[in-house]
């Protein structure tokens, strides 16, 4: 039972994911369902009625057959004669929609309401073609019995009742046919699209967990927090960037989180600072060109940092593809828009290797790799390396490659930052701690065992 329940929520989880695939199969089943209910109209039946004229004969056999529980002969040899091909022939142009004699035959009914009234009931898929049929058809009995030349001598019957062209039933009716087929059409779409969606993710490499993307690569996520999302063609512009570097005010829990990280590194980087033993300390986030999501990672650290009365400098340096971060080049030498911008934040852009000013006392350097031919600039040197990525957006394999790019460039990626976190994700990241080599185990006093060995 709690494993159908956790392929139920993975299942849903999945559809939230696709959530724009499921929609559009939806809409198209919906669509279809209606297409088929326009189509595939409800049958629609429309009767005339019929006089036959009371003859002594037919009053004769009417006692008889009221008498006898019997069918009356004589009303049966007009139905008989109402539905020969004679009589057809004659309704067939007159009957809508243009039909075979075969056809006609098929879709007319003839019965008798009493011994000298009988009905001729046809079926169509509108009302007007119902009742334009069965009024066809009983014109043309009358006419062939009422000849001289009929078979079965003249007849003089009568139009009791002309078919009515029933047009709010037949609405009704195709209002059902709607409400039936519409809904099931949604849900057969419903049904392919979340075939289709766990398809899909099946086939799908990309790490959304936070813990698949920590054991990816055996680092931890240190922080997992919303970014801003770029403009249309997945390119930031340059306005967005400077109203996130002016203005980026994050929530309680995701400020705790930027808290705790920034604490984090900066603890890790007590003892390696890139000016010896004055406090000062520097981390480099690396990102993919193809993850425009996690290129704000760096900025909102930095603008967070700044916040938190830290002199900060954002460091936008030489990059590996110079095009991904040429937005956000120029949001950082643009002049400030905002009245208040950060007071504790400098913004800097440089094409070379150089020196984070003395009054700085953190320095964030953004880097961004391509994840299939990674090579780490050459941006300068921090006391921490992050890897930033957003949920969803690369694989073990292209993190792997960023990491061992990394390291062959003399850096080692400690922590990992997330860019939004997938919301049905429980997993936090932390990867648990080793115990180190040769070291021993906290010493434990025994008692109750017995030290002597008696012979």
């Amino acid at each position: 039972m709690s494993q159908e329940a956790l392929d139920l929520r993975r299942s849903i989880q999945i559809v939230r994911r696709h959530k724009l695939l499921a929609g559009i199969m939806v809409a198209l089943g919906l669509l279809g369902g209606g297409a088929y209910a326009a189509f595939n109209p409800p049958s629609v039946t429309s009767t005339a009625l019929v006089l036959l004229p009371q003859t002594g004969q037919a009053g004769l056999n009417g006692a008889n057959a009221t008498s006898n529980n019997a069918p009356d002969p004589y009303t049966e040899t007009q139905e008989v004669i109402a539905k020969s091909n004679p009589v057809l022939l004659g309704a067939l142009p007159h009957v809508r929609p243009v039909v075979s004699l075969n056809e006609l035959r098929r879709t007319v009914e003839i019965g008798s309401e009493t011994t000298n009234i009988i009905s001729v009931t046809a079926t169509e898929k509108t009302p007007a073609d119902a009742a334009a049929t069965a009024n066809a058809v009983a014109d043309s009995y009358i006419s062939y019995t009422g000849s001289a030349s009929s078979p079965g001598g003249r007849v003089l019957a009568q139009l009791l009742q002309p078919a009515a062209n029933n047009a709010a039933t037949g609405r009704v009716k195709q209002l059902v046919n709607y409400s039936i087929y519409a809904p099931l059409g949604a849900l057969f779409g419903a049904l392919l699209g979340v075939v289709v969606a766990v398809a899909i993710d099946r086939r799908d490499r990309r790490l959304r967990k936070r813990d698949e993307i920590a054991n990816s690569i055996g680092v931890p996520v240190l922080a997992s927090f919303p970014v801003g999302h770029p403009s249309s063609a997945g390119k930031w512009s340059a306005g967005k960037w400077t109203s996130l570097l002016e203005d980026y005010r994050p929530g309680a829990l995701h400020a705790l989180q930027l808290r705790n990280a920034i604490k984090h590194l900066e603890m890790s980087a007590a003892d390696v600072s890139f000016g010896s033993g004055n406090g000062r300390w520097s981390f480099t986030v690396l990102s993919l060109s193809a993850d425009p999501r996690a290129l704000a990672l760096g900025p909102q650290l930095a603008v967070f940092a700044a916040s938190q009365g830290i002199s900060t400098a954002l460091v936008i340096g030489p990059q590996q593809d110079a095009t991904v971060t040429a937005t956000l080049r120029t949001a950082c030498t643009a002049p400030p828009t905002s009245s208040k911008p950060p007071g504790h934040l400098r913004l800097i852009v440089s094409d070379e290797d150089e020196d984070v000013p003395r009054d700085v006392t953190l320095a964030v350097v953004v880097a961004v790799v391509d994840g299939r031919n990674p090579q780490v600039p050459a941006t300068m040197r921090t006391t921490t390396t992050l890897l930033g990525v957003s949920a969803g957006a690369a694989t073990a394999d292209q993190l792997a490659r960023v990491a061992m790019s990394a390291v062959s460039d003399g850096r080692e990626i400690t922590g990992i930052l997330v860019a939004d976190p997938d919301s049905d994700d429980a997993t936090t990241g932390r990867l648990p701690e080793l115990v180190r080599r040769g070291q021993g185990g906290t010493p434990t006093r025994v008692t109750g065992m017995a030290t002597e060995i008696r012979r």
